[in-house]
């Protein structure tokens, strides 16, 4: 194992940006609430206000279209619900219709009772299945209410970009919501909630190299809203009672901007994942590389490797001092079956994911390809 270690894990969480930390650095120096009155509240809540207008600008809404959260799963929970507000009346979402490749945020339904949770299949390649969605929407009850349609926009173990353009279509032909979890999108894809595609959009800052604990749902119009997860306070103007993690939004912002501005690097970012494809299919011709058939994040690849089980090649691969997923990161540490595989109808021994950013260099690929071969070695070895 040398000295240098290489972090290919960006889809579990981006490595903090000096710009975020030096953000937060100053926010800690900043002792008041945001509520309050005084000049020393309403400076820190100039400082929040700062950071909302560079998240707005990241998905190209209204500052005031943004809520901040605890982050994406809170978000997510907050957004899926049966009840909404439309000014001063009420507005039921009776189903949701989720995607059987989604994150656990959106699968396990929020506030919808399970029996209310409609999961809608993918192809192969994990795309949405389309013609099952618009049946399923055209057997709603509008009577009950009105369809909620929650889907991820780009898979975070796979990369897919899902045809949200389609989906918004059909969604908005059935009269419904649309809610896009864009965690892994944000600062990979340009992102506008201002093109009628989405109403929702769920954001996390950790993925985009800011602190951990902080995210964001953001509206393409308030003229409705759920009803508040956490209620109390009247802070973020009733949609989330508490008050402001003033340093981990301030990095939130600025990690905002940066991504924003980050988006002309992605060709350089997705020559870098085609390196490392074409390194895994030259050590291992059998490997797969799934969703490869669809438009994917440039950051990301997702493969198997036939006799290889994924739980020991991720422990290879971090004794060789390489951190790479085995899947999702967000099961408590827990290394198991990829639903996402499993909703494509993939049969392996699981997927390694191998996901990168503008702080990835050469260096970090060729101690990837270092380690994958020592790992296929002993792998060759133990079947002689």
């Amino acid at each position: 194992m040398t000295g240098h270690r290489a972090y290919l894990d960006y889809n579990a969480s981006a490595p903090l940006l000096p710009e975020a930390r030096a953000a937060m650095l100053a926010a800690l120096d900043v002792s008041a609430n945001p509520s309050s009155v005084h000049n020393e509240g309403r400076n820190a809540r100039r400082i929040v206000e700062d950071a909302r207008r560079e998240i707005a600008a990241l998905v190209n809404t209204k500052p005031d279209h943004v809520v901040f959260t605890s982050g994406a799963t809170e978000a997510a929970s907050t957004l899926l619900t049966p009840d909404w507000k439309m000014g001063r009346g009420d507005v039921r979402m009776s189903k949701l219709y989720v995607c059987a490749a989604d994150h656990p945020c959106l699968l396990n339904g929020g506030r919808f009772a399970p029996e209310r949770v409609m999961r809608i299949g993918v192809d192969a390649n994990g795309l949405c299945d389309l013609p099952a969605l618009a049946a399923a929407l055209a057997a709603h009850d509008r009577e009950e209410g009105l369809p909620l349609v929650a889907i991820h926009l780009a898979n975070n173990e796979t990369g897919v970009i899902q045809p949200v353009r389609e989906i918004s279509a059909v969604v908005k032909a059935a009269g419904g919501v649309l809610v896009l979890d864009a965690v892994q999108a944000a600062g990979r894809i340009p992102l506008d909630l201002a093109d009628g595609v989405a109403d929702y959009l769920i954001l996390s800052a950790h993925k985009i190299g800011g602190p951990t604990g902080v995210g964001a749902f953001a509206a393409a119009s308030d003229l409705m809203m759920p009803k508040p997860l956490v209620s109390g306070g009247g802070q973020e103007k009733g949609h989330r009672a508490g008050t402001e993690n003033l340093s981990g939004i301030v990095g939130f912002g600025a990690a905002a901007r940066v991504a924003r501005e980050g988006l002309i690097y992605k060709d350089e970012i997705a020559a870098m994942r085609d390196r490392i494809e074409s390194t895994i299919l030259s050590l291992a011709p059998d490997a797969e590389i799934f969703g490869h058939g669809a438009p994917r994040l440039a950051n990301t690849i997702f493969f198997a490797i036939p006799g290889l089980k994924a739980e020991t090649a991720q422990i290879g691969f971090d004794l060789a001092g390489v951190a790479v997923s085995a899947g999702s990161a967000c099961s408590s540490g827990r290394v198991g079956p990829s639903h996402v595989l499993k909703a494509m109808g993939r049969e392996s021994e699981g997927g390694l994911r191998v996901s990168i950013g503008r702080g990835t260099t050469s260096k970090d690929i060729e101690l990837f390809a270092s380690a994958l071969t020592g790992i296929l070695a002993r792998r060759a070895n133990r079947a002689a």
